[in-house]
């Protein structure tokens, strides 16, 4: 597989960020071309960047077998969200780059094959993406996603409140808002079927169990599909590992030998 790292200046953010990308070299191709490749957008946590997936994980290998092409865009500690200073996170992750990625190689952000799924601060970005922007993915995934927005109350006392005010505004007006993943489900829930398949999966021991098993319930009550998986694990790469496998392969088939 070809490994590109380029640095991009997004129109949105205003900064130079990051940008990894897996493509099936020419000997791999088997006919088909890169425009037509099933693409999943593959988002970091809180505290890492575009090179961690490739780092950590065996995405590389999962690429090659399912003939994927992985995108793996840098947003820092963004949540990303639209922050109030005007770098636009979100709408880098679900409309500028998808455009960028066109117009540079050729991949056209196409539904029916487009992907995305992330860790932590990743699987929040993930599902905020299918719940927004539904019409872009048919499938996402949330490993470990930060899936309710009580964690911020946590730091009402905390330094870390300050950097969270940063990104996502005034915290007591964040219930009910486009970053609440409360809202998010009411609002799907007005129409369902219209989501992309939902995974979310977590680890017993996390301290986001919680938040986790309270949107699992919060799905059921307001009739929206999510496939839910829990096991023993940790917030730590051995599990990501093992969630990322098992999603692959249930929305993916294997490349042809």
């Amino acid at each position: 597989m070809a490994l590109i790292r380029l640095e991009h200046l997004p129109e949105t953010v205003k900064v130079n960020l990051p940008l990894n990308i897996i493509l099936p070299d020419p000997g791999m191709m088997k006919g088909i071309p890169v425009r037509d490749r099933k693409v999943l957008y593959l988002l970091h946590g809180l505290s890492d960047d575009a090179s961690a997936w490739q780092r950590y994980s065996p995405i590389e290998i999962l690429a090659r077998h399912y003939g994927l092409v992985v995108v793996m865009p840098s947003v820092g500690r963004s949540f990303y969200a639209d922050m109030p200073n005007g770098q636009l996170y979100f709408t880098y992750l679900t409309e500028e780059l998808p455009r960028y990625l066109h117009e540079v190689f050729g991949i056209i952000p196409r539904r029916e094959n487009t992907l995305i799924a992330g860790l932590s601060m990743g699987g929040y970005g993930a599902f905020k993406a299918a719940f927004a922007c539904p019409d872009h993915y048919y499938a996402a995934a949330s490993f470990s996603g930060v899936l309710g927005m009580e964690l911020f109350s946590a730091f009402k006392d905390d330094p870390r409140n300050a950097e969270f005010v940063y990104v996502l505004g005034d915290l007591s007006k964040i219930s009910g808002s486009e970053h609440d993943p409360a809202a998010w489900l009411q609002r799907a829930a007005q129409n369902p079927s219209v989501l992309p398949r939902l995974f979310a999966t977590i680890g017993r021991q996390e301290d986001l169990y919680p938040l986790n098993l309270q949107f699992k319930a919060a799905c059921q009550s307001l009739g929206v599909s999510l496939d839910y998986y829990e096991e023993d694990g940790q917030h730590d790469w051995l599990n990501w590992n093992r969630q990322i496998e098992r999603f692959l392969s249930k929305v993916l088939e294997p490349l042809p030998v």
